[in-house]
């Protein structure tokens, strides 16, 4: 008697896995259950995970139903069942609208999360080298200066009675009234540029420079050195 039930058990449990197929996903087991009538595939769901109650404790569940029609009556009730054993039922997936429709009407996913493609970055054969600067992200107020050997580049506005002095380029995001020094060490390569440029005093290398006057508003301007000569111009920031 006893080998003849441990043999039904045998039977159903071969039965059960025929109906029920497991994989793990990235949220947790995608179960895809086979063909039959709604009640026995929902049986050997049940009886499969009530078998491997210690797999399934706490699992977050994916359930593939293929084309099959559930109704919010045996979808809920699935879901409650589940949630007895330990199991979370998070998403439903079937080719059927009724099916997702209540599945979406009961709060479950109907879509599997997809890992994006990791985003390949390649190298670039003409990398242009990086250069040392300074970031200074306040206003350079009355009596503050700032000073280094590299580039400086001020992300505010550097007001009468402060001072910026780089040995490189000086960049001002912002309006320019100080005391601005591009080149301190005889770099004649090294420019001056601000939204608004209207500095009480400015020098690139070894040359005082006196922009001229100009009328209407101020627009971002560019003072660099060209074989001895000042040029002013316009700051484009349009790729040339």
């Amino acid at each position: 008697m006893q080998h003849r039930v441990l043999c039904n058990r045998r039977m159903m449990a071969m039965a059960n896995e025929s109906l029920i197929q497991m994989k793990g996903v990235r949220d947790g087991l995608l179960v895809t259950v086979g063909d039959g009538d709604w009640p026995t595939v929902q049986t050997a769901l049940l009886a499969y995970i009530s078998e491997k109650s210690g797999f399934f404790k706490g699992a977050r569940l994916t359930l593939e139903v293929g084309n099959r029609i559930l109704r919010a009556a045996e979808m809920g009730y699935l879901r409650d069942v589940l949630s007895d054993q330990g199991v979370v039922l998070w998403a439903v997936l079937s080719s059927s609208p009724v099916t997702e429709q209540t599945a979406q009407t009961l709060g479950l996913a109907t879509r599997m999360n997809t890992p994006r493609p990791e985003r390949v970055v390649r190298a670039v054969e003409n990398a242009l080298e990086g250069e040392n600067a300074v970031l200074v992200q306040r206003t350079i107020r009355s009596g503050f200066r700032v000073v280094s050997k590299g580039h400086v580049v001020v992300v505010g506005d550097v007001n009468p009675g402060g001072e910026v002095s780089a040995g490189g380029c000086v960049v001002v995001w912002g309006r320019a009234r100080g005391t601005l020094i591009a080149g301190a060490d005889g770099n004649e390569q090294a420019i001056v540029c601000a939204l608004e440029l209207m500095p009480t005093q400015l020098r690139i290398a070894d040359m005082v420079v006196t922009l001229p006057q100009r009328k209407g508003k101020l627009q971002p301007e560019m003072v660099r050195l060209q074989n001895g000569r000042v040029i002013l111009e316009a700051w484009n920031f349009k790729e040339k």
